[in-house]
């Protein structure tokens, strides 16, 4: 065992979460150690956002070949080079992971690489060496639950999906949430056919109820079959495919079974218990400043319950550092985190659903106003179907932003900043959005809410 190393802040995990906070600890002028037993960028850039967009992308680009005749442009949909698109795919990745590492050593953030285990309250170990920090960062990710199947060239999660070199006819999809849903989006775009079985009675059914709704009706267009309020039993395999058995004595056969279930918090046999940290499912249980309450340890990311997105671990890791560097930071209102799912359509929603703000305010002290993407040019052009709508408390601020169409979640900063800030309609008095842009059925929807619609 060599000697321990000390540094003011070790971070343990260099995902999202876990590389935001060294950056800004660094910047702050701390000495910091990176922990990584991978790659620098973590399930985000290797095998979740980024490369699912790449392939979401190509999706678009397939859907918008073979609509082309309609607008006049001749061509055709001949199929798709899987060996290209993931040579481009892993580019883009690849690409993204140069300027992150580049970005790290720039900062003179320790790097070491090796699967790292709390071993007391200021120390981690990692390759037969021990790192002590006077702040210790947990942010060690998550991984995708496979609810005890084994996974095989024909059952797999999203990790597998992202290699594969070949499109299956036909899918079954566990899980009709944002990995799901974005999935089976791919693979439709692609030319096979897809089947989504959900438990909830709703597909993405942490979304507003009118946005699944309307998610739903563009699916079955798309020809994506999807069974809600069914519970799946078991899987079988065989040379032919997969054959999934649902609870209600269904049977539906594929060549492949996607489990989109949802992710699980990476914090199994890390030492975390042993040093007196609370774990729940599997959580890390902090106090609203992040902190364990142990020593001067703190959580960051997806181990910490909560929305499972990139950008909430880069704020939860700026906030940590600048907690860690006493500028006592603003707390962090899960609320207020936009979510995007990239499916076609793309949802982007900030804030309270109608649902929620009624079940919060009251139903008759909530006011909601939707603009329909039939009124917007820009839309039309791109053959977008879909709404903004905008959610109030009543005589109040604005408190929800939920749109749903192509490209829709561009549009999700100003929800934010309308919803962070708790804006008034009346504030955007004055205030025009460029035309023909998308952007305009945002300013559309809050004249609505004002009570002086132009174009509804």
């Amino acid at each position: 065992m060599t000697d321990s190393q000390e540094y003011d802040v070790v971070v343990l995990g260099a995902g999202s979460g876990g590389y935001a906070t060294a950056l800004r600890a660094a910047q702050l002028g701390m000495k910091v150690a990176l922990i990584e037993g991978d790659k620098l960028g973590g399930t985000c850039l290797h095998r979740g956002c980024i490369p699912t967009k790449a392939l979401l992308h190509a999706a678009e680009v397939a859907d918008e070949m073979r609509e082309s005749k309609s607008i006049g442009i001749l061509g055709t949909f001949e199929g798709v080079d899987m060996g290209a698109l993931n040579k481009y795919k892993d580019g883009v990745v690849n690409q993204m992971h140069k300027g992150l590492t580049g970005l790290i050593a720039s900062r003179k953030i320790e790097v070491i690489n090796g699967y790292g285990r709390l071993v007391s309250q200021d120390t981690v170990e990692v390759n037969g060496q021990r790192v002590k920090g006077k702040n210790v960062v947990l942010a060690t990710g998550s991984y995708s639950k496979t609810i005890g199947q084994t996974i095989t060239n024909r059952v797999i999660t999203s990790e597998q999906a992202l290699k594969m070199d070949w499109v299956p006819n036909s899918v079954i999809v566990l899980g009709g949430g944002v990995i799901g849903c974005e999935f089976a989006s791919v693979w439709n775009s692609l030319g096979a056919n897809v089947t989504i079985i959900e438990g909830l009675p709703n597909l993405v059914p942490n979304e507003d109820k009118e946005v699944s709704k309307m998610l739903e009706r563009q699916f079955r267009r798309r020809k994506i079959t999807f069974k809600t309020n069914t519970m799946f039993d078991r899987v079988e395999e065989d040379d032919s495919g997969v054959h999934v058995f649902t609870q209600d004595g269904k049977q539906y056969d594929a060549d492949v079974l996607l489990i989109a279930i949802g992710r699980g918090a990476a914090t199994a046999n890390l030492g975390f218990e042993e040093q007196g940290i609370k774990i729940d499912r599997g959580f890390v249980i902090t106090n609203e400043r992040l902190h364990t309450g142990v020593g001067n340890i703190y959580a960051v990311g997806d181990i910490v319950p909560g929305v499972q997105l990139a950008h909430r671990g880069y704020l939860q890791g700026e906030f940590v550092a600048e907690e860690i560097a006493g500028l006592n930071p603003k707390v962090i209102n899960e609320d207020l985190i936009p979510k995007v799912t990239f499916s076609n359509p793309e949802i982007a929603s900030v804030g309270l659903s109608q649902e929620k703000a009624e079940a919060k305010f009251g139903k008759e002290n909530v006011e909601t106003a939707m603009f329909n993407l039939a009124g917007n040019g820009k839309s039309q052009m791109l053959g977008a179907q879909g709404f903004v709508k905008i959610v109030r408390e009543k005589d109040g601020p604005i408190v929800g932003f939920h749109a749903i169409g192509a490209r829709m979640g561009e549009q999700v900063g100003e929800g934010m900043l309308m919803t962070a800030w708790e804006a008034m309609p009346e504030d955007f008095e004055g205030l025009v959005h460029a035309h023909p842009t998308q952007n305009e059925a945002v300013g559309e929807a809050i004249l609505a809410l004002a009570g002086k619609p132009m174009h509804n």
